[in-house]
């Protein structure tokens, strides 16, 4: 599996010397992945003003969580030295495409890769150039999307990622439904191969601990049920549209059985734990007068 933590914003940057300065910290970025044995092996610049993505090769879940998890801390780092702030919020501007956290998953049984259809089958029930196995995972994954959503999508603010129609470019790439598709980046579920999947429903304020053992354990939970995603591209009627709110997202995680199972593995308290403390968040911000509201509600008669 693989966690591409791009789209990272810092302070934008126009003129030659904040160009200069941009360009330092990038590669102090990628020097520190390469001498740590990440292998990066793309940095591209975002839809918005001082938004990147700087690709590491793949490696297990846990080694890529641990990658993920200290890459913020060098790149906040490595930003703040050079007087910039780097910021993994989901959508720290309204009008400006938001950041994600995008998860490549790949599954191997005894080394043997699972997913690429000829590996197993010269069948391919959706045309996408999976195994069997492969599109069940895809099916356990769109099956459980909307509890995924309250460990991918972790906080008030990332509900106005995905639930932004419109930016200044002109378009949001976050998905709004659990949906699938070929290599299409407008899905939930992208299959830009037949080595992997690609889920974009998460954020940069996801903890890729949790977020990785849940996309696990909703994908094996496909291949032992036997899930069937539906046809690519079609909207699945068990599942329409992605929680609007963290407190949607919480609602559905507490009514997932199978995802609560994974994340009490580790200790039985730990699913209501993480509920409640989601839902104190929630209210916590709801709780809050706004500027928005003062404008709106203030002198209404």
């Amino acid at each position: 599996m693989t966690a591409d933590d791009g789209d990272n914003h810092a302070q934008p940057c126009y003129d030659a010397r904040g160009v200069t300065r941009m360009f330092g910290h990038l590669s102090e970025i990628s020097e520190a992945m390469n001498a740590l044995g990440w292998g990066n092996y793309a940095n591209d610049h975002e839809d918005g003003n001082g938004q990147f993505e700087q690709n590491f090769h793949y490696d297990e879940a846990l080694i890529t969580a641990d990658r993920v998890v200290t890459l913020r801390y060098l790149i906040t780092m490595i930003a703040e030295k050079r007087g910039m702030i780097a910021t993994f919020m989901p959508k720290p501007f309204a009008d400006r495409t938001g950041s994600g956290l995008h998860f490549h998953i790949s599954l191997t049984s005894e080394g043997t890769p699972v997913f690429p259809r000829e590996t197993h089958s010269a069948q391919d029930a959706h045309g996408l150039g999976l195994s069997e196995d492969a599109y069940h995972f895809v099916g356990g994954l769109l099956e459980h999307a909307n509890a995924l959503q309250a460990l991918l999508a972790p906080t008030v603010n990332s509900y106005k990622r995905t639930g932004a129609v419109a930016t200044t470019s002109g378009a949001s790439w976050a998905p709004r439904t659990a949906t699938y598709g070929g290599n299409d980046r407008t899905h939930y579920i992208r299959v830009p191969d037949d080595q992997r999947v690609e889920l974009r429903g998460g954020d940069g304020a996801a903890n890729p601990y949790l977020a990785a053992s849940a996309l696990i354990g909703a994908g094996l939970d496909g291949i032992e049920k036997k899930k069937d995603p539906g046809t690519p591209g079609d909207e699945r009627e068990s599942s329409p549209c992605l929680p609007l709110t963290l407190v949607d997202a919480v609602e559905a995680l507490e009514a997932d059985q199978t995802i609560l199972d994974v994340l009490n593995t580790v200790d039985p308290g730990v699913g209501r734990y993480y509920n409640n403390l989601k839902r104190e968040e929630f209210y916590q911000y709801h709780a809050q007068v706004t500027d928005w509201e003062i404008q709106r509600y203030l002198t209404a008669i």
